[in-house]
């Protein structure tokens, strides 16, 4: 081998190939149970004041298509529903937040696999009803979230992982810039089903041309008095 360096490895002593040094291997804190506000929502920690609010955002959607990927629900009933807020307002992993447009919660995303040890953290649990859906807010919301684990929690890693089959998700990830990095198969089962998981993440290296990115597109200069983006989240 010619060069002793490759991407994100070196050489050690004895010729072999290991990663790069780190020069903080600190545990990263736990994420904090404060509000994350941007321009076009904000994102909370749930609470049992956002159940109406969650179960008519989710209820217009009236074929159930945004529970099919999720361990819970659907939810015909609210009495139902606000019994699993309750509940889900004292997780710590996932820990879950509400989102809000206009002072309205209309969905819901967590933090989760929170790893302090090396430096990983996850978003998921993710629900948006369909007044969310396709907004700036949709993807505001996301990069709060991002924003916070990297710029303010110091965390490496950052994933994203669903259902294999759900597609819409997939896209999405995509979208928002995470990388593919392959499916574990018979990872997991729910609702009587059989799930392989597909893995995306985001590393604190890819993060700063990332953040730029969102910056831009979020601007409200990239938008037309219909509310339409001018530019794509990869192109902008």
């Amino acid at each position: 081998m010619s060069d002793p360096l490759i991407t994100g490895q070196r050489l050690n002593a004895l010729g072999q190939l290991v990663g790069l040094p780190l020069a903080d291997t600190s545990p990263r804190p736990v994420p904090p149970r404060t509000d994350m506000v941007g321009h076009y929502c904000s994102v909370m920690p749930l609470c049992a004041d956002h159940a109406d609010d969650l179960y008519n955002a989710f209820r217009a959607d009236t074929e159930d298509r945004i529970w099919t990927y999720l361990p819970n629900g659907p939810y015909h009933d609210p009495v139902t529903f606000r019994a699993w807020v309750e509940e889900a307002v004292s997780w710590d992993d996932p820990l879950m937040h509400a989102i809000l447009v206009d002072g309205k919660a209309v969905g819901h995303a967590s933090y989760l696999r929170i790893v302090l040890a090396s430096a990983s953290i996850e978003v998921g649990y993710i629900n948006l009803s369909p007044a969310l859906q396709r907004t700036r807010a949709a993807t505001e919301f996301q990069f709060l979230m991002m924003q916070r684990a990297f710029d303010e929690l110091g965390y490496r890693r950052y994933e994203w992982k669903c259902d294999a089959l759900n597609m819409p998700s997939r896209k999405a990830a995509e979208r928002l810039g995470f990388t593919y990095e392959g499916t574990f198969r018979q990872a997991t089962h729910y609702k009587g089903r059989n799930r392989d998981t597909a893995w995306f993440s985001i590393i604190d290296s890819e993060w700063s041309s990332l953040k730029q990115r969102f910056e831009r597109w979020l601007s409200p200069e990239n938008f037309d008095a219909a509310g339409l983006h001018k530019h794509s989240l990869s192109t902008v």
